[in-house]
Protein backbone atom coordinates (compact mmCIF):
# COMPACT_ATOMS: atom_id res chain seq x y z
CA UNK A 1 0.00 0.00 0.00
CA UNK A 2 1.35 3.41 -0.93
CA UNK A 3 2.07 5.90 1.86
CA UNK A 4 -0.68 8.20 0.60
CA UNK A 5 -3.25 5.40 0.30
CA UNK A 6 -3.65 4.44 3.96
CA UNK A 7 -7.05 4.42 5.66
CA UNK A 8 -7.86 7.91 7.00
CA UNK A 9 -8.31 9.19 10.54
CA UNK A 10 -6.41 6.58 12.52
CA UNK A 11 -3.78 8.63 14.37
CA UNK A 12 -3.82 10.92 17.38
CA UNK A 13 -0.85 13.27 17.65
CA UNK A 14 -0.22 14.37 21.25
CA UNK A 15 1.54 17.75 21.38
CA UNK A 16 2.86 18.80 24.79
CA UNK A 17 4.07 22.26 25.76
CA UNK A 18 4.86 24.57 28.62
CA UNK A 19 5.47 28.32 28.24
CA UNK A 20 6.33 27.88 24.57
CA UNK A 21 3.99 30.34 22.88
CA UNK A 22 6.69 31.16 20.32
CA UNK A 23 6.64 27.64 18.83
CA UNK A 24 3.64 25.60 19.93
CA UNK A 25 1.32 26.66 17.09
CA UNK A 26 3.98 25.71 14.51
CA UNK A 27 4.15 22.25 16.07
CA UNK A 28 0.37 21.85 16.06
CA UNK A 29 0.05 23.07 12.47
CA UNK A 30 2.73 20.59 11.34
CA UNK A 31 0.62 17.80 12.87
CA UNK A 32 -2.63 19.02 11.32
CA UNK A 33 -0.90 19.36 7.94
CA UNK A 34 -0.27 15.61 7.89
CA UNK A 35 -3.70 15.24 6.29
CA UNK A 36 -6.69 12.95 6.80
CA UNK A 37 -4.65 10.18 8.44
CA UNK A 38 -4.64 12.38 11.58
CA UNK A 39 -7.89 11.81 13.45
CA UNK A 40 -7.08 14.44 16.09
CA UNK A 41 -4.34 16.57 17.54
CA UNK A 42 -4.42 16.65 21.33
CA UNK A 43 -2.52 19.70 22.60
CA UNK A 44 -1.75 19.29 26.29
CA UNK A 45 -0.79 22.59 27.90
CA UNK A 46 1.12 22.00 31.13
CA UNK A 47 -0.33 25.03 32.96
CA UNK A 48 1.62 27.60 30.95
CA UNK A 49 2.01 31.12 32.33
CA UNK A 50 2.52 32.66 28.88
CA UNK A 51 0.15 33.02 25.93
CA UNK A 52 0.25 29.34 24.89
CA UNK A 53 -3.28 28.39 26.01
CA UNK A 54 -4.90 31.40 24.33
CA UNK A 55 -3.08 30.71 21.05
CA UNK A 56 -4.15 27.07 21.11
CA UNK A 57 -7.77 27.98 21.86
CA UNK A 58 -7.80 30.43 18.96
CA UNK A 59 -6.36 27.79 16.64
CA UNK A 60 -8.98 25.27 17.79
CA UNK A 61 -11.82 27.58 16.76
CA UNK A 62 -10.98 26.98 13.10
CA UNK A 63 -9.76 23.40 13.35
CA UNK A 64 -12.23 20.78 14.64
CA UNK A 65 -9.49 18.12 14.81
CA UNK A 66 -7.62 20.11 17.48
CA UNK A 67 -8.49 19.37 21.09
CA UNK A 68 -6.86 21.43 23.84
CA UNK A 69 -6.28 19.86 27.27
CA UNK A 70 -5.18 22.16 30.08
CA UNK A 71 -3.52 20.83 33.17
CA UNK A 72 -4.53 22.61 36.39
CA UNK A 73 -1.03 22.43 37.83
CA UNK A 74 2.34 22.26 36.16
CA UNK A 75 3.76 18.74 36.28
CA UNK A 76 7.41 19.75 36.13
CA UNK A 77 8.20 17.33 33.31
CA UNK A 78 7.17 15.85 29.98
CA UNK A 79 5.82 12.52 31.21
CA UNK A 80 2.54 13.59 32.83
CA UNK A 81 1.26 15.62 29.84
CA UNK A 82 2.04 12.74 27.50
CA UNK A 83 0.19 10.35 29.80
CA UNK A 84 -2.80 12.72 29.68
CA UNK A 85 -2.65 12.49 25.90
CA UNK A 86 -2.60 8.67 25.95
CA UNK A 87 -5.64 8.69 28.24
CA UNK A 88 -7.51 11.15 26.02
CA UNK A 89 -6.84 9.63 22.61
CA UNK A 90 -9.71 8.05 20.70
CA UNK A 91 -7.68 6.80 17.71
CA UNK A 92 -6.14 3.36 17.08
CA UNK A 93 -2.63 4.86 16.90
CA UNK A 94 -0.85 7.58 18.85
CA UNK A 95 2.40 9.48 18.46
CA UNK A 96 4.07 12.32 20.36
CA UNK A 97 5.32 15.77 19.37
CA UNK A 98 7.08 18.38 21.51
CA UNK A 99 5.98 21.99 21.20
CA UNK A 100 9.34 23.22 19.87
CA UNK A 101 9.67 20.55 17.14
CA UNK A 102 7.73 19.72 13.95
CA UNK A 103 6.57 16.75 11.92
CA UNK A 104 7.83 16.85 8.31
CA UNK A 105 5.35 16.45 5.47
CA UNK A 106 4.24 12.85 4.96
CA UNK A 107 5.55 11.58 8.30
CA UNK A 108 2.25 10.16 9.59
CA UNK A 109 1.35 8.60 6.23
CA UNK A 110 4.72 6.85 6.03
CA UNK A 111 4.48 5.48 9.57
CA UNK A 112 0.85 4.45 9.26
CA UNK A 113 1.41 2.72 5.92
CA UNK A 114 4.18 0.58 7.42
CA UNK A 115 2.18 -0.13 10.59
CA UNK A 116 -0.93 -1.33 8.74
CA UNK A 117 1.02 -3.26 6.13
CA UNK A 118 3.14 -5.09 8.71
CA UNK A 119 0.59 -5.28 11.52
CA UNK A 120 3.10 -3.96 14.05
CA UNK A 121 2.51 -2.53 17.51
CA UNK A 122 5.32 0.01 17.08
CA UNK A 123 6.59 1.68 13.91
CA UNK A 124 9.65 3.92 13.92
CA UNK A 125 11.35 6.23 11.43
CA UNK A 126 14.32 8.55 11.18
CA UNK A 127 14.60 11.65 13.36
CA UNK A 128 16.88 14.52 12.34
CA UNK A 129 18.36 17.07 14.72
CA UNK A 130 18.10 20.47 13.07
CA UNK A 131 20.47 23.09 14.46
CA UNK A 132 18.88 26.53 14.55
CA UNK A 133 19.36 29.08 13.17
CA UNK A 134 21.92 27.45 10.83
CA UNK A 135 19.53 24.74 9.61
CA UNK A 136 22.25 22.06 9.72
CA UNK A 137 20.67 18.62 10.05
CA UNK A 138 22.21 15.57 11.72
CA UNK A 139 20.36 12.23 11.57
CA UNK A 140 19.70 10.48 14.88
CA UNK A 141 20.73 6.81 14.93
CA UNK A 142 20.84 6.54 11.11
CA UNK A 143 22.17 2.96 11.23
CA UNK A 144 18.83 1.76 12.59
CA UNK A 145 16.87 3.39 9.80
CA UNK A 146 19.07 2.80 6.77
CA UNK A 147 16.45 0.51 5.22
CA UNK A 148 12.98 -0.89 5.82
CA UNK A 149 12.96 -3.75 8.32
CA UNK A 150 10.57 -5.87 10.36
CA UNK A 151 11.71 -6.79 13.88
CA UNK A 152 9.63 -9.61 15.32
CA UNK A 153 11.68 -9.89 18.51
CA UNK A 154 13.42 -6.78 19.94
CA UNK A 155 16.10 -8.90 21.64
CA UNK A 156 17.37 -9.89 18.19
CA UNK A 157 18.08 -6.22 17.42
CA UNK A 158 19.93 -4.94 20.54
CA UNK A 159 20.74 -1.67 18.79
CA UNK A 160 17.10 -0.68 19.33
CA UNK A 161 18.07 0.47 22.82
CA UNK A 162 20.26 3.16 21.24
CA UNK A 163 17.16 5.02 20.08
CA UNK A 164 15.67 6.23 23.35
CA UNK A 165 13.40 8.80 21.68
CA UNK A 166 9.63 8.35 21.91
CA UNK A 167 8.72 11.00 19.33
CA UNK A 168 9.81 9.31 16.09
CA UNK A 169 7.49 6.37 16.62
CA UNK A 170 3.86 5.41 16.04
CA UNK A 171 2.29 3.23 18.75
CA UNK A 172 -0.85 1.14 18.70
CA UNK A 173 -2.99 2.69 21.43
CA UNK A 174 -4.38 -0.63 22.63
CA UNK A 175 -0.82 -2.01 22.94
CA UNK A 176 0.14 0.81 25.33
CA UNK A 177 -3.07 0.41 27.33
CA UNK A 178 -2.96 -3.39 27.48
CA UNK A 179 0.54 -3.39 28.93
CA UNK A 180 0.02 -0.32 31.10
CA UNK A 181 2.90 1.47 29.41
CA UNK A 182 3.16 5.06 30.59
CA UNK A 183 5.82 7.70 31.14
CA UNK A 184 7.20 8.42 34.63
CA UNK A 185 5.04 11.10 36.25
CA UNK A 186 6.09 14.54 37.49
CA UNK A 187 9.57 15.98 37.34
CA UNK A 188 11.56 13.17 35.77
CA UNK A 189 14.14 14.27 33.17
CA UNK A 190 14.93 11.71 30.45
CA UNK A 191 11.51 10.15 30.94
CA UNK A 192 11.64 8.70 27.44
CA UNK A 193 14.49 6.38 28.52
CA UNK A 194 12.12 4.58 30.88
CA UNK A 195 9.14 4.70 28.52
CA UNK A 196 11.19 3.22 25.66
CA UNK A 197 12.44 0.44 27.94
CA UNK A 198 8.88 -0.37 28.97
CA UNK A 199 7.89 -0.58 25.31
CA UNK A 200 10.74 -2.97 24.45
CA UNK A 201 10.09 -5.03 27.58
CA UNK A 202 6.57 -5.74 26.26
CA UNK A 203 8.16 -7.42 23.20
CA UNK A 204 6.29 -5.64 20.40
CA UNK A 205 6.69 -6.31 16.71
CA UNK A 206 8.40 -3.26 15.22
CA UNK A 207 8.58 -1.86 11.71
CA UNK A 208 11.55 0.39 10.88
CA UNK A 209 11.41 2.76 7.91
CA UNK A 210 14.07 5.05 6.40
CA UNK A 211 11.68 8.03 5.99
CA UNK A 212 12.33 11.17 8.02
CA UNK A 213 9.37 11.35 10.39
CA UNK A 214 10.47 13.88 13.04
CA UNK A 215 12.47 17.13 13.12
CA UNK A 216 14.10 17.79 16.50
CA UNK A 217 14.95 21.47 16.76
CA UNK A 218 18.17 22.26 18.60
CA UNK A 219 18.21 25.85 19.84
CA UNK A 220 21.50 26.30 21.68
CA UNK A 221 20.93 30.04 22.02
CA UNK A 222 17.49 29.69 23.62
CA UNK A 223 16.80 31.48 26.89
CA UNK A 224 15.58 28.19 28.39
CA UNK A 225 17.61 25.23 27.16
CA UNK A 226 16.08 21.82 26.65
CA UNK A 227 16.94 19.05 29.11
CA UNK A 228 19.39 17.42 26.68
CA UNK A 229 21.28 20.70 26.17
CA UNK A 230 21.28 22.03 29.73
CA UNK A 231 24.13 19.92 31.10
CA UNK A 232 25.86 22.65 33.12
CA UNK A 233 24.57 21.40 36.48
CA UNK A 234 25.41 18.03 37.99
CA UNK A 235 21.70 17.40 38.64
CA UNK A 236 21.35 16.76 34.92
CA UNK A 237 23.90 13.94 35.11
CA UNK A 238 22.24 12.56 38.25
CA UNK A 239 18.89 12.54 36.43
CA UNK A 240 20.37 10.78 33.41
CA UNK A 241 21.90 8.08 35.60
CA UNK A 242 18.59 7.64 37.46
CA UNK A 243 16.64 7.28 34.22
CA UNK A 244 19.19 4.94 32.70
CA UNK A 245 19.26 2.76 35.82
CA UNK A 246 15.46 2.48 35.83
CA UNK A 247 15.41 1.59 32.13
CA UNK A 248 18.01 -1.12 32.76
CA UNK A 249 15.95 -2.50 35.66
CA UNK A 250 12.80 -2.58 33.51
CA UNK A 251 14.54 -4.61 30.81
CA UNK A 252 16.21 -6.94 33.29
CA UNK A 253 12.95 -7.56 35.18
CA UNK A 254 11.30 -8.52 31.89
CA UNK A 255 13.99 -11.13 31.21
CA UNK A 256 15.54 -9.05 28.44
CA UNK A 257 19.11 -9.40 29.66
CA UNK A 258 20.58 -8.93 26.19
CA UNK A 259 18.80 -5.61 25.77
CA UNK A 260 19.69 -4.59 29.32
CA UNK A 261 23.39 -5.21 28.66
CA UNK A 262 23.15 -3.34 25.37
CA UNK A 263 21.67 -0.35 27.19
CA UNK A 264 24.67 -0.27 29.54
CA UNK A 265 27.08 -0.48 26.62
CA UNK A 266 25.18 2.45 25.10
CA UNK A 267 25.61 4.40 28.35
CA UNK A 268 29.37 3.90 28.23
CA UNK A 269 29.73 4.80 24.58
CA UNK A 270 27.30 7.71 24.45
CA UNK A 271 26.45 9.35 27.78
CA UNK A 272 29.75 8.75 29.56
CA UNK A 273 31.79 10.01 26.61
CA UNK A 274 29.55 13.04 26.03
CA UNK A 275 29.77 14.27 29.60
CA UNK A 276 33.46 13.36 29.97
CA UNK A 277 34.27 15.63 27.01
CA UNK A 278 32.84 18.56 28.96
CA UNK A 279 34.40 17.92 32.37
CA UNK A 280 37.20 20.45 31.99
CA UNK A 281 34.56 23.12 31.30
CA UNK A 282 33.03 22.61 34.76
CA UNK A 283 34.06 23.81 38.19
CA UNK A 284 35.90 21.75 40.78
CA UNK A 285 32.76 21.03 42.84
CA UNK A 286 30.90 19.75 39.76
CA UNK A 287 33.81 17.49 38.81
CA UNK A 288 34.06 15.95 42.26
CA UNK A 289 30.34 15.21 42.46
CA UNK A 290 30.18 13.96 38.86
CA UNK A 291 33.12 11.65 39.52
CA UNK A 292 31.54 10.25 42.71
CA UNK A 293 28.17 9.68 41.03
CA UNK A 294 29.79 7.99 38.06
CA UNK A 295 32.00 5.72 40.16
CA UNK A 296 29.02 4.61 42.24
CA UNK A 297 26.98 3.79 39.14
CA UNK A 298 29.78 2.06 37.27
CA UNK A 299 30.38 -0.12 40.33
CA UNK A 300 27.03 -1.80 39.57
CA UNK A 301 28.26 -2.92 36.12
CA UNK A 302 29.78 -6.34 35.62
CA UNK A 303 32.39 -7.63 33.16
CA UNK A 304 29.72 -8.55 30.62
CA UNK A 305 28.39 -4.98 30.60
CA UNK A 306 31.84 -3.55 29.92
CA UNK A 307 32.73 -6.15 27.31
CA UNK A 308 29.99 -5.00 24.93
CA UNK A 309 31.01 -1.34 24.91
CA UNK A 310 33.46 0.16 22.38
CA UNK A 311 36.96 0.60 23.78
CA UNK A 312 36.92 4.38 24.48
CA UNK A 313 33.98 4.14 26.87
CA UNK A 314 35.53 1.14 28.62
CA UNK A 315 38.81 2.98 29.12
CA UNK A 316 37.12 6.06 30.55
CA UNK A 317 35.14 3.83 32.92
CA UNK A 318 38.36 2.12 34.04
CA UNK A 319 39.98 5.47 34.79
CA UNK A 320 36.98 6.64 36.81
CA UNK A 321 36.86 3.39 38.79
CA UNK A 322 40.61 3.37 39.40
CA UNK A 323 40.79 6.87 40.90
CA UNK A 324 38.78 8.12 43.86
CA UNK A 325 38.98 11.71 42.61
CA UNK A 326 38.97 13.46 39.22
CA UNK A 327 42.25 13.03 37.35
CA UNK A 328 43.80 13.26 33.88
CA UNK A 329 40.80 15.23 32.61
CA UNK A 330 42.54 16.46 29.46
CA UNK A 331 43.50 12.94 28.41
CA UNK A 332 40.05 11.64 29.35
CA UNK A 333 38.48 14.34 27.17
CA UNK A 334 40.59 13.29 24.19
CA UNK A 335 39.67 9.62 24.61
CA UNK A 336 36.03 10.69 24.80
CA UNK A 337 36.32 12.52 21.46
CA UNK A 338 34.96 11.04 18.25
CA UNK A 339 37.18 9.55 16.93
CA UNK A 340 39.03 8.82 20.17
CA UNK A 341 42.58 10.11 20.65
CA UNK A 342 45.04 8.84 23.26
CA UNK A 343 47.69 11.48 23.83
CA UNK A 344 51.11 10.97 25.43
CA UNK A 345 52.65 9.95 27.74
CA UNK A 346 52.52 6.22 26.98
CA UNK A 347 53.39 4.09 30.00
CA UNK A 348 54.09 0.34 30.10
CA UNK A 349 54.13 -2.30 32.79
CA UNK A 350 57.31 -4.29 33.41
CA UNK A 351 56.13 -7.00 31.01
CA UNK A 352 55.50 -4.42 28.27
CA UNK A 353 51.73 -4.21 28.74
CA UNK A 354 50.44 -0.72 27.88
CA UNK A 355 48.89 1.06 30.87
CA UNK A 356 47.09 4.37 31.25
CA UNK A 357 49.80 6.01 33.37
CA UNK A 358 52.25 5.41 36.15
CA UNK A 359 49.67 6.83 38.55
CA UNK A 360 46.92 4.44 37.38
CA UNK A 361 48.79 1.30 36.36
CA UNK A 362 45.76 -0.95 36.91
CA UNK A 363 44.07 0.65 33.89
CA UNK A 364 45.57 -1.60 31.24
CA UNK A 365 45.43 -0.90 27.51
CA UNK A 366 46.57 -4.20 26.05
CA UNK A 367 43.79 -4.06 23.45
CA UNK A 368 45.87 -1.42 21.65
CA UNK A 369 48.45 -4.07 20.73
CA UNK A 370 45.96 -6.06 18.63
CA UNK A 371 43.35 -3.52 17.55
CA UNK A 372 43.19 -2.79 13.78
CA UNK A 373 44.99 0.40 12.78
CA UNK A 374 41.76 1.85 11.43
CA UNK A 375 40.34 1.80 14.99
CA UNK A 376 43.38 2.92 17.00
CA UNK A 377 43.09 6.11 19.07
CA UNK A 378 46.02 7.72 17.28
CA UNK A 379 47.15 11.14 18.49
CA UNK A 380 47.97 13.95 16.08
CA UNK A 381 48.83 17.48 17.21
CA UNK A 382 48.02 20.37 14.88
CA UNK A 383 49.26 23.95 14.59
CA UNK A 384 47.78 26.57 12.29
CA UNK A 385 49.30 30.05 12.25
CA UNK A 386 47.45 32.44 9.90
CA UNK A 387 50.01 34.60 8.11
CA UNK A 388 49.80 37.18 5.36
CA UNK A 389 52.71 35.60 3.48
CA UNK A 390 51.52 32.04 3.67
CA UNK A 391 49.65 30.02 6.26
CA UNK A 392 50.92 26.53 7.00
CA UNK A 393 49.36 23.54 8.74
CA UNK A 394 51.81 21.54 10.84
CA UNK A 395 50.93 18.06 12.10
CA UNK A 396 52.76 15.76 14.49
CA UNK A 397 51.79 12.06 14.72
CA UNK A 398 52.73 10.28 17.94
CA UNK A 399 53.87 6.70 18.26
CA UNK A 400 51.36 4.40 19.98
CA UNK A 401 53.04 1.44 21.64
CA UNK A 402 54.93 0.54 18.47
CA UNK A 403 51.83 0.33 16.27
CA UNK A 404 52.70 3.39 14.18
CA UNK A 405 56.22 2.13 13.46
CA UNK A 406 54.77 -1.24 12.57
CA UNK A 407 52.31 0.29 10.08
CA UNK A 408 54.78 2.86 8.70
CA UNK A 409 53.35 6.42 8.48
CA UNK A 410 53.35 7.46 4.81
CA UNK A 411 51.16 10.53 4.27
CA UNK A 412 48.15 12.46 5.46
CA UNK A 413 45.12 13.88 3.65
CA UNK A 414 43.75 16.89 5.53
CA UNK A 415 40.30 18.29 4.80
CA UNK A 416 38.61 21.42 6.10
CA UNK A 417 34.91 20.44 6.23
CA UNK A 418 32.12 23.00 6.58
CA UNK A 419 30.27 22.27 9.79
CA UNK A 420 26.94 23.50 8.48
CA UNK A 421 26.56 21.64 5.21
CA UNK A 422 29.34 19.03 5.30
CA UNK A 423 31.05 20.25 2.14
CA UNK A 424 34.83 20.13 1.82
CA UNK A 425 36.34 23.57 1.37
CA UNK A 426 39.98 22.57 1.03
CA UNK A 427 42.01 19.36 0.77
CA UNK A 428 45.73 19.09 1.49
CA UNK A 429 48.13 16.16 1.20
CA UNK A 430 51.56 15.93 2.76
CA UNK A 431 54.11 13.17 3.45
CA UNK A 432 54.99 12.07 6.97
CA UNK A 433 58.67 12.40 7.90
CA UNK A 434 60.29 10.94 11.02
CA UNK A 435 60.97 13.70 13.55
CA UNK A 436 63.42 11.59 15.56
CA UNK A 437 64.97 8.74 13.59
CA UNK A 438 67.12 7.62 16.55
CA UNK A 439 64.88 7.57 19.63
CA UNK A 440 66.43 7.21 23.06
CA UNK A 441 66.07 3.91 24.92
CA UNK A 442 63.25 3.30 27.36
CA UNK A 443 63.47 4.95 30.76
CA UNK A 444 65.34 3.07 33.44
CA UNK A 445 63.06 0.64 35.33
CA UNK A 446 63.78 2.39 38.60
CA UNK A 447 62.20 5.62 37.35
CA UNK A 448 58.65 4.65 38.40
CA UNK A 449 57.14 1.80 40.34
CA UNK A 450 53.71 0.18 40.50
CA UNK A 451 51.95 -2.78 42.17
CA UNK A 452 53.21 -6.28 41.57
CA UNK A 453 49.72 -7.31 40.57
CA UNK A 454 50.40 -5.78 37.16
CA UNK A 455 52.68 -8.62 36.15
CA UNK A 456 49.53 -10.29 34.79
CA UNK A 457 47.30 -7.70 33.08
CA UNK A 458 43.85 -7.67 34.65
CA UNK A 459 41.82 -4.85 33.14
CA UNK A 460 38.55 -6.79 33.11
CA UNK A 461 39.07 -8.00 36.66
CA UNK A 462 39.30 -4.40 37.85
CA UNK A 463 35.76 -3.93 36.55
CA UNK A 464 34.12 -7.15 37.70
CA UNK A 465 33.49 -6.37 41.36
CA UNK A 466 30.25 -4.39 41.57
CA UNK A 467 30.38 -4.03 45.35
CA UNK A 468 33.10 -1.37 45.39
CA UNK A 469 34.12 1.14 42.74
CA UNK A 470 37.59 1.65 44.10
CA UNK A 471 40.53 -0.40 42.88
CA UNK A 472 42.08 -2.45 45.74
CA UNK A 473 45.11 -0.90 47.36
CA UNK A 474 48.50 -2.23 46.32
CA UNK A 475 50.87 -3.96 48.73
CA UNK A 476 53.22 -1.49 50.36
CA UNK A 477 56.33 -3.35 49.23
CA UNK A 478 55.33 -3.72 45.58
CA UNK A 479 58.19 -2.69 43.33
CA UNK A 480 57.30 -3.84 39.81
CA UNK A 481 58.45 -1.10 37.43
CA UNK A 482 56.46 0.97 34.95
CA UNK A 483 58.34 2.37 31.97
CA UNK A 484 57.21 5.94 31.57
CA UNK A 485 59.46 8.35 29.76
CA UNK A 486 61.33 9.03 26.52
CA UNK A 487 62.08 6.09 24.27
CA UNK A 488 60.57 4.18 21.39
CA UNK A 489 57.07 5.20 22.48
CA UNK A 490 58.08 8.88 22.23
CA UNK A 491 58.81 8.66 18.48
CA UNK A 492 56.92 11.12 16.28
CA UNK A 493 56.39 11.92 12.60
CA UNK A 494 55.65 15.35 11.15
CA UNK A 495 53.82 16.63 8.08
CA UNK A 496 53.44 20.17 6.81
CA UNK A 497 51.42 21.80 4.03
CA UNK A 498 50.43 25.32 2.88
CA UNK A 499 46.81 26.38 3.51
CA UNK A 500 45.00 28.68 1.06
CA UNK A 501 42.66 30.34 3.56
CA UNK A 502 41.10 32.47 0.83
CA UNK A 503 39.72 29.31 -0.80
CA UNK A 504 37.61 28.63 2.28
CA UNK A 505 35.64 31.86 2.30
CA UNK A 506 33.35 32.35 5.32
CA UNK A 507 32.31 29.54 7.63
CA UNK A 508 33.20 27.20 10.46
CA UNK A 509 35.52 24.42 9.41
CA UNK A 510 36.42 21.15 11.14
CA UNK A 511 39.82 19.65 10.36
CA UNK A 512 39.54 15.97 9.42
CA UNK A 513 42.48 13.72 8.68
CA UNK A 514 43.06 10.47 6.87
CA UNK A 515 46.39 8.96 7.89
CA UNK A 516 47.88 6.57 5.33
CA UNK A 517 50.46 3.91 6.17
CA UNK A 518 52.97 1.96 4.12
CA UNK A 519 51.30 -1.35 5.03
CA UNK A 520 48.19 -0.23 3.12
CA UNK A 521 46.07 0.64 6.16
CA UNK A 522 44.59 4.02 6.99
CA UNK A 523 42.92 5.80 9.89
CA UNK A 524 40.41 8.65 9.83
CA UNK A 525 40.73 10.99 12.79
CA UNK A 526 40.85 14.58 13.98
CA UNK A 527 43.76 16.56 15.40
CA UNK A 528 44.41 17.90 18.87
CA UNK A 529 44.67 21.70 18.82
CA UNK A 530 48.13 22.61 20.09
CA UNK A 531 48.40 25.60 22.39
CA UNK A 532 51.23 28.07 22.84
CA UNK A 533 52.38 31.57 21.90
CA UNK A 534 50.70 32.78 18.69
CA UNK A 535 48.33 29.80 18.49
CA UNK A 536 44.53 29.71 18.75
CA UNK A 537 44.14 33.45 18.38
CA UNK A 538 42.14 35.67 16.04
CA UNK A 539 44.03 37.18 13.13
CA UNK A 540 43.24 39.60 10.33
CA UNK A 541 44.95 38.45 7.14
CA UNK A 542 45.16 40.51 3.91
CA UNK A 543 43.66 38.65 0.94
CA UNK A 544 43.95 39.41 -2.77
CA UNK A 545 40.64 37.59 -3.32
CA UNK A 546 38.55 39.01 -0.47
CA UNK A 547 40.47 42.10 0.58
CA UNK A 548 40.63 40.86 4.15
CA UNK A 549 40.10 37.60 6.05
CA UNK A 550 39.23 37.25 9.72
CA UNK A 551 40.66 33.89 10.85
CA UNK A 552 40.26 32.17 14.21
CA UNK A 553 41.77 28.72 14.85
CA UNK A 554 40.27 27.29 18.05
CA UNK A 555 39.86 24.11 20.08
CA UNK A 556 36.44 22.43 20.22
CA UNK A 557 35.03 21.02 23.48
CA UNK A 558 36.74 17.75 22.60
CA UNK A 559 40.07 19.54 22.05
CA UNK A 560 40.03 19.20 18.24
CA UNK A 561 41.38 21.91 15.95
CA UNK A 562 38.69 23.85 14.10
CA UNK A 563 38.68 27.12 12.20
CA UNK A 564 36.32 30.06 11.87
CA UNK A 565 36.72 32.35 8.86
CA UNK A 566 34.97 35.53 7.75
CA UNK A 567 35.74 36.80 4.26
CA UNK A 568 35.70 40.41 3.11
CA UNK A 569 34.61 43.60 4.88
CA UNK A 570 31.00 42.39 5.09
CA UNK A 571 31.91 39.08 6.71
CA UNK A 572 34.27 40.79 9.15
CA UNK A 573 31.63 43.38 10.04
CA UNK A 574 29.07 40.62 10.71
CA UNK A 575 31.45 38.89 13.13
CA UNK A 576 32.21 42.14 14.95
CA UNK A 577 28.50 42.94 15.18
CA UNK A 578 27.75 39.55 16.75
CA UNK A 579 30.53 40.02 19.29
CA UNK A 580 29.22 43.46 20.23
CA UNK A 581 25.70 42.07 20.76
CA UNK A 582 27.07 39.37 23.07
CA UNK A 583 29.00 41.97 25.05
CA UNK A 584 25.96 44.21 25.41
CA UNK A 585 23.68 41.39 26.51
Amino acid sequence: MRAGATRPSQVSVVVIGYDDAAHVTDAVRSALAQGPAVHEVIAVDDCSADDSARLLDRLALDEPRLRVVRREANSGGCGSPRNDGIAATAAPYVMFLDSDDVLPSGAVDALLAAATRRGTEVTAGLCVRRELPSGREVPWQPELYARTALVTDPSRRPRLVHDTLCVNKLYRTDFLREHGIRFPEGHFPYEDFVFSARVLAARPRLALIPDTVYVWHVRRGAGRLSISLDRSGVDNWRARITAHAQAYDVLLAAGEKRLARASRARFLDHALRMYARELDLRGAAYRREWWALTRAYLATFDAGDFALAPAPGRVIAQVVLASDKPCDLTRVKEVAARPARLRPPYARAADGTPVWSAGLPRVTLEHLLVRPVRLLPVAVDAELRPRARGTRLRLRLHELYGRMTEAGPASVDAEFVNRQDGTTGLTLTAPFLPADPDPAPLAHPADVTHPAALATPAAPAALTTPAAPAVPAAPADATEPVHHGPGADARTWTAEAPVDLAALGSGTWDLRLRLRFHDGTSRETTAHASTGPGLLRRSVVPSARHGVLLVHPYATHAGSLALRTAAGPRGTAAVLSRRMRRLLH
